[in-house]
């Protein structure tokens, strides 16, 4: 519709080389990543740079696990900046009149999807936005429904505490005013001797001394959840085969000496049997009422909500901004989005933008390089470091292990 309008007389004055709304496509394809369309002369329509993403990378999607209702639905996709004028101006897509069609073809999937665990347990699962480009989270609506119908709901923020918990508490719990009466911090042993240098040829090795040097990552994530967003905290032990009962019980200790249970969980082995000890911890700690400790107030500057994530989670030393940052910054807040909560887009690997910086960082610099506004999603984000928008696929791709027989038999897709 952007181009379109654009093609069909340019009403609303959009500029080509300002056109933001990227296309969006299910798979992996590093070839579309940048692209140039409508070559070929006039029919084609006009020839510009282009490009896609995925669709989890899609503020739709932030969007569409942000909304309280249909409503709300299609007022924030009525709001998505997807282009400027010549003028600088913002065009959305309700400008463009594309809105109610975007709603309507989310109408069906904005119902909550119900299944169920191999032993009968409901399960909702609903919504998938990109745990660094966007806030990573499950739908509200699939969260608010499931707190109608149980009386203990566990639902996932996607990657580390400091993107997924970090978000999940700072934008979807400040919108839709939640606040958890306990949280899992989930761990593996694996994950913590990479974080204490451990090669990852050893990493099924028994090996107390990359733990230990690693756990400093365990219990900066602890202190951040603990100390500074004030919720009661549980470590949970994904199991591995591979772990030694010395590295288990290291962890028991190294939780216990930092103020927080530690249980084992062995649900992927023994299903439900595997979580008892976890379940009875996290009711330990459960407390009927809590309320957030959000890093930053709403009415802070943009460019001081980046800082408090930024030196009260990933604990930086500072925040350099490149020219195009400092630029977005000034046009989103003169735009009047500076109320917004801001999304930081950065590694999964590491507190800080370098993913080779392990275990628990002190003495680095955070670099925003580029600044985005979804004003449908209702933050900002800042992005740090490589983040990539429309992966690539591994130099092994799983097509090359899926077949199918002469009878019809299909193997290799798990």
């Amino acid at each position: 519709m952007v181009d379109n309008s654009v093609y069909q007389g340019n009403p609303l004055n959009i500029d080509p080389r300002r056109i933001t709304w990227k296309r969006c496509v299910d798979m992996n394809d590093r070839q579309l990543r940048f692209v140039t369309d409508g070559l070929g002369g006039k029919v084609n329509g006009t020839p510009r740079e282009d490009g896609f993403d995925i669709t989890v990378a899609s503020e739709v999607m932030a969007i569409f696990c942000l909304a309280t209702d249909l409503a709300d639905l299609k007022a924030r996709l009525a709001r998505i900046v997807v282009a400027y004028t010549y003028a600088g101006e913002p065009v959305t897509a309700g400008q463009l009149g594309a809105a109610g069609a975007m709603a309507a073809l989310l109408k069906d999937a904005f119902d909550p999807n119900l299944v169920q665990t191999l032993e009968n347990n409901p399960a909702i699962i609903h919504g998938g936005p990109f745990a660094n480009i966007a806030h990573g989270c499950n739908s509200l609506m699939a969260t608010r429904l499931s707190l109608s119908l149980a009386d203990y709901v566990v639902t996932e923020a996607g990657f580390g505490a400091d993107l997924g918990a970090e978000k999940f508490l700072d934008i979807k719990c400040r919108a839709a005013h939640l606040s958890p009466n306990a949280v899992v911090l989930v761990a593996t042993v694996r994950a913590l001797k990479h974080h204490g240098g451990c090669p990852k040829a050893e990493l099924g090795v028994p090996n107390t001394e990359y733990l230990k040097k690693g756990s400093a990552n365990l219990l900066r994530h602890i202190d951040n959840l603990k100390n500074g967003y004030g919720l009661p905290v549980c470590v949970a032990i994904n199991a591995f085969p591979t772990d030694s009962a010395e590295e288990h019980e290291l962890l028991r200790t190294l939780c216990r000496e930092a103020g927080v249970p530690c249980a084992l969980s062995e649900v992927f082995a023994k299903g439900g049997e595997g979580g008892k000890e976890l379940a009875e911890a996290v009711l330990s700690v459960m407390q009927e009422h809590t309320a957030v400790q959000f890093a930053y107030p709403d009415d802070a500057p943009l460019t001081e909500k980046i800082e408090a994530v930024c030196k009260k989670v990933y604990r930086a030393d500072g925040i350099t901004y490149a020219a195009a940052a400092k630029k977005a910054l000034d046009e989103i807040t003169r735009m009047g989005y500076g109320g917004l909560p801001v999304c930081i887009a950065k590694t999964q690997y590491s507190f800080s933008d370098d993913a080779a910086l392990l275990g628990a960082p002190e003495g680095f610099v955070m670099n925003v390089r580029d600044v985005r506004l979804s004003a449908g999603a209702g933050f900002v984000v800042a992005i740090m470091g490589s983040i990539m928008t429309m992966p690539g696929l591994p130099k092994k791709p799983a097509a090359e292990s899926i077949d199918v027989d002469a009878e019809g038999r299909i193997t290799g897709l798990f």
